[in-house]
């Protein structure tokens, strides 16, 4: 019987895995990072331990998980330490992470989280909690009829949500005398930071005005662009990786080797010199961003949904098939036509890499894990492009076909796809919707209405009849014929 991965038996293993060269006991935490998980333990966690093998010793991260206790019982017996398997068709290398000093779970023991975050030590706070944990309303505002928020307001003592959390270690930190915290968000939503800021602001209101004026005036939320291939680590991936390692990884994470990180320069309390190892620290992280939303997560997206519905599990495999291939180059000719000028000459060597990472087959990058939350990933990665192309008087066929396929989707689950094949936080009310059976024309409206797309924007209208032509000729077509012509011509 292999022993498990732990401090202890680093030294042990094969020469071949890379391992922390920093004496972990002596290391502070600076960081606290809400919604640990696959992805932040695969990005900004090695970033920083990169920064701790350089000799840093107060960077140190404390993670927390706001529902589930996965990853902490993964690792507890594992002293923090993971392994990162980075893959290609060059093969699989090893990583030992040693970044991660510890992980809380907040519905256990709130309090323990609120005394880490109100640690003076602390200067940094970063979130990866996906884009339903921001609880937005379809405005783009706080949720404040959301049950977490109406029980963080009564309860503040027991928060629930980040944004509870956040704001109740804000408040103690602001009578013991001490700095905020800069809060970091690493979500794909757009503009991050101002996003983040916007639902703590009405979060703080909602506590009180002269409580959300010192949030406006003190804390920073600089924004950032996050861009790494995360597939879920499978029960295969764990045997194989604590084969190589000689010890058991009870939760290995896989990636790919592009990585990248752009960053605001905006941290009153000092940082990690990320730049030292490939953070890019820039002044407005927008074009950045909006590159990698609607290139990168928009592709991902159309390949999920299309992709499921075409009988395919893995993003390369999807992306092999010439028919959806051309379907990405012409989404992304699309896309390309509403990127800032900043960054509108490198789109041509953006997707070029693009295409090399969706055909890496060694990731086996499940489909099914796109899909999830599609009602919450679409606006920013289809819907507000779509949107921005019709605003210049252009077409938007392909860009629309995406939202088409998502509900496509949705409808498959239970005939064509497995029951709960993928899950969204609108999972309920979606499928009450579409059991009814309406036309494409009222199904889309319906959906529109539901999930907020384009509310309120001018050009609503032609994105409904886009999307309905799609939804009306997957329904009676199927995708073979759509993606044949997709832009809606006669087949």
């Amino acid at each position: 019987m292999h022993h498990r991965l732990c401090q202890k038996l680093v030294d042990r293993l094969p020469a071949s895995v890379t391992v922390p060269s920093y004496e972990r006991g002596a290391i502070r935490a600076g960081i606290v990072h809400l919604g640990v998980g696959a992805f932040h333990r695969a990005h900004q966690a090695v970033y920083v331990d990169d920064c701790l093998n350089a000799g840093a010793k107060d960077w140190g991260i404390i993670g927390a998980s706001l529902r589930r206790t996965d990853t902490r019982d993964a690792l507890k017996d594992q002293d923090g330490l993971y392994t990162l398997a980075t893959r290609s068709g060059d093969g699989e290398e090893l990583r030992v992470v040693g970044s991660l000093s510890s992980v809380l779970v907040a519905p256990e023991n709130p309090a323990m989280l609120i005394d880490a975050l109100s640690d003076p030590a602390i200067r940094i706070v970063t979130l990866t909690v996906t884009e339903k944990a921001y609880l937005r309303a379809a405005d783009g505002k706080l949720n404040a009829d959301d049950p977490d928020i109406v029980h963080d307001l009564a309860h503040p003592e027991r928060p629930k949500t980040a944004h509870g959390f956040l704001t109740q270690a804000l408040e103690r930190r602001q009578a013991r005398g001490i700095a905020p915290f800069t809060i970091l968000c690493c979500d794909n939503l757009p503009a991050n930071g101002a996003t983040l800021r916007r639902v703590m602001l009405d979060f703080a209101h909602l506590r009180g005005r002269r409580w959300a004026e010192h949030v406006a005036l003190n804390v920073a939320f600089p924004s950032s662009m996050v861009d790494r291939i995360v597939p879920a680590t499978t029960p295969e991936d764990r045997a194989r990786i604590s084969a190589m390692l000689g010890v058991d990884d009870a939760w290995p994470v896989m990636t790919e080797p592009f990585s990248q990180w752009v960053v605001e320069e905006r941290f009153p309390a000092g940082r990690p010199d990320w730049e030292n190892f490939g953070v890019t620290m820039v002044k407005d992280v927008t074009p950045f961003e909006e590159m990698k939303l609607r290139l990168l997560n928009g592709a991902h997206s159309a390949l999920a949904y299309l992709g499921l519905l075409s009988g395919h599990a893995t993003v390369d495999e999807a992306f092999a098939a010439s028919p959806l291939r051309h379907f990405i180059d012409l989404l992304w000719a699309e896309a390309a036509t509403t990127l800032p000028a900043a960054v509108g000459n490198q789109t041509g060597a953006y997707v070029h890499e693009l295409a090399q990472r969706f055909a890496n087959k060694a990731l086996a990058h499940q489909l099914r894990q796109i899909a999830t939350d599609g009602s919450q990933k679409l606006p920013q990665r289809i819907i507000s492009t779509s949107l921005a192309r019709l605003e210049a008087g252009r077409g938007a066929e392909h860009l629309a076909l995406v939202p088409a396929a998502w509900i496509a989707a949705c409808e498959a689950r239970g005939a064509t796809l497995p029951t709960g094949h993928f899950t969204d936080p609108l999972d309920t009310e979606m499928t009450a919707l579409l059991t009814r059976r309406t036309s494409p024309e009222q199904t889309v409206s319906d959906v529109f209405d539901l999930t907020g797309f384009a509310r309120g924007h001018d050009r609503r209208h032609t994105l409904l009849g886009l999307v309905t032509m799609h939804l009306t000729r997957l329904r009676e077509r199927g995708v073979v014929s759509i993606l044949a012509h997709p832009d809606g011509a006669s087949s």
